[in-house]
């Protein structure tokens, strides 16, 4: 999907998820809104497209990134932090204002060799500090608690939230991404009912789905929780944390 027409599409599902106006919402097949038509419905609604450039990108550390073309890359595993146990490795977006309810849009490939078969990414959301943020781990395993899956971290371990997880069979969702190629995928969530759902590759149906209200407003970033992988053509749609 054409990243102007991903973006669209985002703001459509937040639409419906948030209660915006349709004259916000625009279709899939549309460009997105301006920040200029947005005000005029509503101030508290913002778009955020970051550039693949360190202005716009905040790694926990910077000599594990790089920006390539259109492309915020993780070149390599990140290190084990200490406290709560959580991802070890992202970079969160600082172009725009904390967000409130948002739809995320992405592309993003795993570069861990296929062979691996605990390699994951994330798309963060709602971080506020290295300690309190929600992700989506898209992995190839599915198998155990911390994989493929939606999860909060809240100054405690990684809390799994999804509705997939069965804990009797250990197992989740599908696994979300198999191979080295790239793929689209969409997170929104609705903080005023915790309503979550993660879509890959323009699926009706959500592969992963969560209800929290833990954390209600932050920003947005990609990283992977051990692994190493890449993302571009990031945008976000979202109400402006008040």
């Amino acid at each position: 999907m054409h990243p102007k027409n991903r973006i669209a599409a985002a703001g459509a599902v937040l639409a419906l998820a948030a209660g915006l106006t349709p004259a916000v919402a625009t279709g899939a097949g549309a460009a997105p809104p301006e920040q200029s038509d947005l005000a005029r419905h509503g101030p508290r609604v913002a778009v955020v497209v970051p550039g693949a450039s360190p202005r716009h990108w905040d790694p926990l550390t910077d000599d594990k990134w790089s920006f390539d073309g259109n492309q915020v890359v993780l070149t390599e595993p990140g290190t084990a932090p200490s406290g709560p146990r959580r991802p070890f490795e992202y970079a969160v977006v600082t172009k725009g204002p904390e967000l409130s309810s948002v739809a995320i849009s992405a592309q993003v490939r795993i570069d861990e060799a296929v062979e691996v078969t605990n390699r994951d990414v994330i798309i963060v959301w709602n971080y506020q500090s290295p300690t309190r943020f929600h992700y989506a781990h898209l992995s190839t395993d599915n198998t155990i608690y911390p994989h493929n899956g939606i999860f909060v971290v809240a100054d405690a371990d990684r809390l799994r939230l999804d509705d997939q997880w069965d804990p009797a069979a250990s197992r989740g969702a599908a696994p979300a991404i198999t191979d080295a190629e790239w793929h689209d995928v969409l997170v929104t969530h609705d903080t005023r009912t915790g309503r979550i759902e993660v879509r890959l590759d323009g699926a009706r149906e959500p592969l992963m789905t969560a209800t929290d209200t833990t954390l209600t407003r932050g920003r947005i970033g990609f990283g992977s929780f051990d692994n190493f992988g890449r993302v571009r053509h990031v945008g976000a749609v979202g109400l402006v944390a008040p």
